[in-house]
């Protein structure tokens, strides 16, 4: 603004100098025909129709500063459970060890369980009525739980917490190898069964990841899962880079190495522990079923639970973002030959009436720009 207006000065002065009698007629000229209108409808416009294209899909896109992030990751973080699965486990398996039959087991599952607030004790607390009363139960996070009922200590959790708690379980790679997660179950030290649950993975998970991929951006699955399972489960939806066992309180550190790194990242979540790491991103996603604590702490929230939406949001970013390139070019393009044509470079007096006209076009011209955004696909 200030370089416009010592250009119009200077103009005025110059033709005045020179004994022009229409000298204050080519610095109104400049004025009028290098109005800001249209570099600054550039940005805002785009944003605005682009934001509004993204709620008729379903995505809830919180700031401006959101949606033009987005078109620069090179990263997503996808949470398994709840964000490729359904997040509604159901039990496959239940196997108790020799000397144990199957509804104390169950019985002793359930009372555990139904204290515990992971997504997977919901599966088991439906599979049997009957319960005891547990005290000094205990949560050990992304490990298991422990108990006390009648005077024993009862322990349930992962391979690796019963590895932890030197408790000799067998070797169910079978089950792990189809993709399920095995929750193992101890009288003391004493292993007295396994529980083995399965969630579904949604049936966009495959088809959003190759989306990604095909857009040359890099997908990493965490899971608090075996990597057995794990493995089995990229295999499935066709993601390499697994991040296998890892703690709630561990996806936010990944996400922080990912971005030590260099990489712009897009964690997408739906649970509670998820809202560290959704912070911590450039740019977090929720799962619109997912936690209240969740969406309040995501970027941007994908109302109707799809993981296509992920890859519909970057390519609505790229859409947005061009646009709002394209609009800067025309606006400093349309200035760049308009003042020196109000200026008289061109060896003839602009009317301030006609370069009035011009200035609305351009604005006219930014605008319609942006509103072709309403027609992409």
């Amino acid at each position: 603004v200030p370089v416009v207006i010592l250009i119009a000065i200077a103009t005025t002065i110059i033709h005045f100098l020179m004994g022009n009698d229409n000298a204050l007629v080519y610095g109104t000229a400049v004025l009028v025909i290098s109005c800001p209108c249209a570099l600054g409808l550039a940005t805002p416009t785009a944003i605005m129709v682009g934001m509004g294209k993204g709620a008729q899909k379903g995505i809830l896109i919180k700031s401006a500063e959101a949606l033009e992030t987005v078109c620069h990751a090179n990263t997503v973080i996808l949470d398994k459970t709840g964000t490729i699965t359904e997040g509604k486990p159901s039990i496959t398996n239940i196997i108790p060890a020799v000397g144990i039959d199957e509804d104390t087991l169950k019985k002793i599952a359930v009372s555990l369980e139904r204290l515990s607030e992971h997504p997977l004790a919901q599966a088991v607390t439906v599979c049997y009525d009957e319960y005891f009363a547990v005290n000094e139960f205990k949560s050990h996070a992304g490990k298991g739980i422990s108990g006390i009922i009648d005077g024993v200590k009862y322990f349930g959790g992962s391979l690796g917490f019963m590895n932890e708690m030197n408790i000799s379980v067998p070797d169910y790679s079978n089950l792990y190898n189809d993709g399920k997660t095995l929750m193992y179950f101890s009288k003391n030290k004493e292993y007295i069964g396994v529980i083995a649950v399965s969630d579904k993975i949604k049936e966009t998970s495959k088809e959003a990841v190759e989306s990604l991929i095909k857009m040359g951006i890099d997908v990493l699955m965490l899971t608090g899962d075996n990597e057995k399972t794990a493995k089995a489960i990229g295999k499935i939806i066709n993601v390499d880079n697994i991040s296998a066992n890892v703690l709630p309180q561990d996806k936010e550190k990944k996400v922080r190495e990912e971005k030590e790194k260099g990489k712009k990242v897009i964690m997408v979540g739906d649970g509670i522990n998820d809202a560290p790491a959704l912070t911590r991103a450039d740019v977090g996603i929720a799962i619109g079923a997912g936690t209240d604590v969740a969406i309040d702490a995501a970027d941007i929230i994908l109302v109707k639970n799809d993981l296509k939406d992920v890859a519909e949001a970057v390519y609505l970013s790229r859409k947005v973002v061009r646009n709002i390139k394209q609009n800067l070019f025309w606006a400093l393009i349309y200035n760049s030959i308009g003042i020196p044509l109000a200026a008289g470079l061109f060896g003839f007096t602009l009317d301030p009436m006609y370069a009035a006209a011009a200035m609305s076009l351009s604005s006219v011209c930014v605008v319609t720009n942006a509103l072709r955004l309403k027609k992409i696909k």
